[in-house]
Formats: C-alpha cells, structure tokens, sequence
C-alpha cells in the first residue's frame, strides 16, 4: 500500500491525527503500542506506519502461516514464531534482529488485548540483549491520536525503566478503543 493511500485511509476515511510524521530513524527498533484494547490497533498502527512509508513487523506464531493467511500475514509484516521453544523464545527474537537489516517490532507491553495487572518484560530483554531502542507509541482512541512517541533507551535495571516507561504513559493517560480493557498503570 502506498503511503498516500495509507493516509488517506487512516486520517481522511478514519479521522485519526498523526501526532509525529516521521518513522523512527533507527534501522532495528522497538515500538510499544499502548494500549492495546483490540486487534483493530494492528490495522490502526499498519496505516499509520505505511503513511510514513515504514513498514512495522509483529511476531505471530508459526501455526497462523499456512496458505493462503502466511501470503496475507507476510505482506503485513508479520514474521513467524515458534513459541513452543519456552526460554528458548528469547534467543530467537535476538536471533530475528540480527539477521535483519531493517525492523521495526510492534509490540504490545501488556502481552494481551484484555487487562493486566502487570506488564510483560520480553520487549525489555530483547531491546536489551539486541541493543535496540524502544519507542514509546500509543493510541489515543478518544482524540484518535497516534504517534511512534518518544525514543527510550533501555538499562540494566528493568523495574526502573519500566517505572519511567508506565510514568510517561500515565502523563497523558491514552485511552485505548475498549477503556475498561487498559492494562493497570502503577503510581
């Protein structure tokens, strides 16, 4: 899809406001997307990474690529995954970016579409291990308001970041599309 068709869609047919207009300048990153309230964030952020010409990659278990949805899912960006692999899983996604010239990984901080009370780790330790920098995005389903946010550069010390990431989000509180679904922000 070309970037102006993508723009097109996301903010003339949608009506959502791009907050930053540029895709982040690192060849391998991550980018949080916060919160993550429904699988409508996916196609959401796919239009808003496409209008910026980018083009953003999720991990998607290797049981979802037979034909013809591995043609469907590849073309969005979708990279597969043996999650079967325990520990080993880590190791792969480290494995994923240094194989690559270029990605750029969506990643949901709470793991799930339904509320947590605690957030899960795997984008830390492998931003971490590959020495990649996070990207703090979120959507603002109320305002309809998008944005790659901030660059966040990791530390040794993952209870810290994750205090200054979840400080960041609860700054401006975003609401995802379901509210009641927004994984639990600690003072």
């Amino acid at each position: 899809m070309s970037p102006s068709v993508a723009r097109f869609l996301l903010c003339k047919v949608l009506g959502w406001k791009m907050l930053l207009v540029e895709p982040p300048k690192d060849e391998k990153c991550i980018v949080l997307g916060f919160p993550h309230t429904c699988i409508a964030d996916f196609f959401i952020f796919y239009l808003y990474t496409r209008a910026l010409g980018d083009k953003m990659n999720v991990f998607i278990k290797q049981e979802f690529f037979k034909w013809p949805l591995s043609w469907i899912l590849k073309g969005l960006g979708a990279i597969p995954v043996n999650r079967t692999r325990g520990a080993g899983i880590l190791k792969e996604y480290i494995r994923i970016f240094q194989e690559r010239e270029h990605i750029h990984l969506a990643l949901a901080p709470e793991g799930t579409r339904k509320p947590v009370a605690h957030w899960k780790m795997g984008f830390h330790a492998i931003a971490l291990a590959a020495g990649v920098p996070v990207y703090l995005g979120h959507f603002e389903w109320a305002k309809k308001e998008i944005s790659y946010g901030p660059k966040f550069i990791v530390s040794d010390d993952s209870e810290a970041d994750l205090r200054k990431i979840q400080a960041y989000y609860r700054s401006f509180n975003p609401q995802g599309k379901y509210p009641e679904r927004v994984a639990y922000l600690p003072e």
